[in-house]
């Protein structure tokens, strides 16, 4: 008992090491188990190593009295203080798998667990009856200090996760507290007030055994579970790291704007010679400049559900050695260790976008072809009709005032082919103005009115009596009703009545119906309208719809066409319906 730290029987010594620095790893191995999102699990986990601790403390506790001459005292006092350290080591391991490991983190969640350690120390050996006793507070508040640099440096440890990181800390962990158990029984000398007889101490030994076995076997089970757990979630991490490591596509984890982890497919897309050369770069440093600020709003985009992954975007990267990748990425936030990890999954799409590029390219050359042969067809043929009047007007044959009218409508023909073409290809600058869709309306079937009474065609308008409101531009617009309305004349070859009617609907925009009473047009011709030179007239170019199908989308509207063989065909325009606003003053 004169010894400066350690007194006693050594075998005992060694053993009540061998038992705390077991309990430690074990508690250890048990909150490494813990899952964020499972707090049920997480709570049997937490409270399975806090009660290991305090049973380590305990044993190791009971087994130094007995390789001393101090007394040992056993009643129902110490269960309530066993309970009171664990409850302590309990909310020490929360706060420690709270938050973030940080340093005040480990100094708050050390000082709650050396708290506890020193609480079952003491009042261990004050629970008996006793007369007095005496503290030396030198010896006190350097076993609380030892204590907590001991437990401070094992959180420390773990969570720098170097090699052998979990024997380490417990074997910290038990000699700081072996350490803090040897001054704290130099520190207090009590005075009990009984005196231990042989009988007791017989049925104290029989008691102590029989809790000496039961915290042993409590200690064992809890070890051999985690055991159980540590394996079982080894091999999921095995399977899950074949899976990651042997993707065609780039897996990594970002944390603060750096590469936290990249699996062998990033390493070979941004051609590095190994994972060192990129983990802790900085993530754009390889990604294209127009490319940052999308990047960072991305990351800072919060998810609304965190299984759920941020939707894809489309950047492109460049590998160090300055290769241009077009890449498609996915991005799922979550926490490890406490930190906000962001884990995405980069698709190299390069070829994929060579492909398109090519194909867009394809049908350009395919657009441009049939556009040519289209004009080439539609222009050759009054340059024929031209070409034959002219050789019949150097022959003088023929009545040349009569050849003359017919030379006229070709050239018209031509230069109404030319003019619509032109509306196709020039971009148009127009100022647009808000304008009733009824008066435009009304105003075209009025210009109309003598080409259908011509036809033996009536046209029926219906309108409400609101202004529908449009924003657009008046001559354009009108010529789209002239387009249609004409069309449905035309189809009508023994007569009818086209049907124009006009509303304003629930969604928001104008719908503009016209109907006529035609013969009807084929689902495979319907197909094809807006085409380029298609027609089903014989002597139209086709590219009347199609330039109304373009002022229509110029204008944010929609035109669909409906028909029926026998029964007619339906137009639909629908354009976006505006709120006129109040003119001031």
């Amino acid at each position: 008992m004169n010894h400066p730290i350690f007194h006693g029987n050594p075998y005992y010594l060694i053993l009540s090491l061998f038992i705390m620095c077991y309990a430690s790893y074990t508690m250890l191995s048990m909150i490494e188990q813990l899952k964020p999102r499972e707090r049920v699990d997480s709570f049997n986990w937490m409270a399975g190593g806090a009660a290991v601790f305090g049973l380590g403390l305990w044993t190791m506790h009971i087994i130094s009295l007995l390789s001393s001459d101090y007394m040992i005292v056993i009643n129902w006092s110490m269960l309530l203080v066993l309970i009171a350290c664990a409850a302590i080591t309990y909310l020490s391991i929360l706060q420690l798998k709270k938050e973030e490991f940080t340093k005040g983190r480990f100094a708050l969640s050390a000082i709650m667990m050396a708290i506890g350690a020193n609480l079952l120390q003491y009042l261990s050996m004050l629970s008996g009856s006793f007369i007095a006793f005496e503290m030396n507070w030198l010896l006190f508040a350097l076993s609380f200090l030892v204590s907590l640099a001991g437990t401070y440096l094992a959180f420390y440890l773990l969570g720098k996760k170097q090699v052998k990181y979990k024997l380490k800390s417990s074997l910290v962990l038990g000699l700081s507290n072996m350490i803090m158990h040897q001054l704290g029984m130099q520190a207090l000398t009590v005075e009990y007030r009984d005196i231990l007889s042989t009988d007791k101490l017989n049925d104290y030994l029989l008691l102590l055994a029989f809790m000496l076995g039961v915290a042993t076997l409590l200690i064992l089970s809890f070890s051999l579970t985690t055991r159980f757990a540590s394996n079982k979630y080894n091999q999921i991490d095995l399977r899950y790291k074949l899976l990651v490591e042997n993707s065609m596509d780039t897996i990594a984890l970002i944390s603060g704007g750096k590469w936290e982890y990249m699996n062998r497919a990033g390493i070979r897309m941004f051609e590095v010679q190994s994972e060192k050369d990129i983990i802790g770069m900085d993530i754009y440093s390889l990604l294209d400049e127009k490319h940052h600020s999308e990047m960072a709003a991305w990351l800072e985009t919060v998810q609304d559900d965190e299984a759920a992954p941020i939707k894809p975007i489309e950047l492109q990267w460049r590998t160090v050695q300055g290769k241009l990748l077009h890449t498609e990425i996915v991005r799922a936030s979550t926490t490890f260790s406490g930190k906000q990890i962001e884990q995405v999954i980069i698709r190299d799409i390069s070829e994929r976008k060579k492909n398109e590029e090519l194909l867009i390219n394809s049908e350009k050359l395919y657009v441009a072809g049939q556009l040519a042969a289209g004009i080439a067809h539609e222009i050759r043929n009054p340059l024929t009709s031209l070409k034959g009047f002219l050789q019949l007007i150097a022959s003088g044959r023929g009545n040349k005032e009569d050849f003359y009218d017919i030379m006229k409508s070709e050239l018209v023909r031509i230069e109404s082919i030319v003019s619509e073409l032109l509306m196709l290809s020039k971009p148009q600058i127009y100022e647009l103005a808000f304008k009733d869709a009824r008066q435009m309306m009304t105003e075209t079937v009025n210009l109309l009115e003598t080409q259908a009474i011509l036809h033996n065609v009536i046209i029926e308008f219906h309108a409400g009596d609101k202004p529908l409101w449009v924003m657009g531009v008046e001559n354009q617009l009108k010529q789209v009703f002239i387009n249609v309305i004409k069309n449905a004349i035309e189809a009508m070859q023994n007569g009818g009545v086209v049907k124009i009617s006009m509303s304003h609907d629930e969604d928001g925009t104008v719908n503009i119906r016209i109907q006529d009473q035609g013969s009807g047009i084929s689902k495979e011709q319907l197909s094809k309208i807006g085409q380029p030179f298609y027609t089903t007239k014989d002597k139209g170019t086709g590219l009347g719809l199609m330039v109304t199908y373009k002022i229509v989308d110029n204008h944010k509207g929609q035109i669909t066409a409906e028909s029926e063989i026998g029964t007619g065909t339906t137009f639909i325009i629908r354009l976006p319906y505006y709120e006129q606003p109040i003119p001031s003053g």
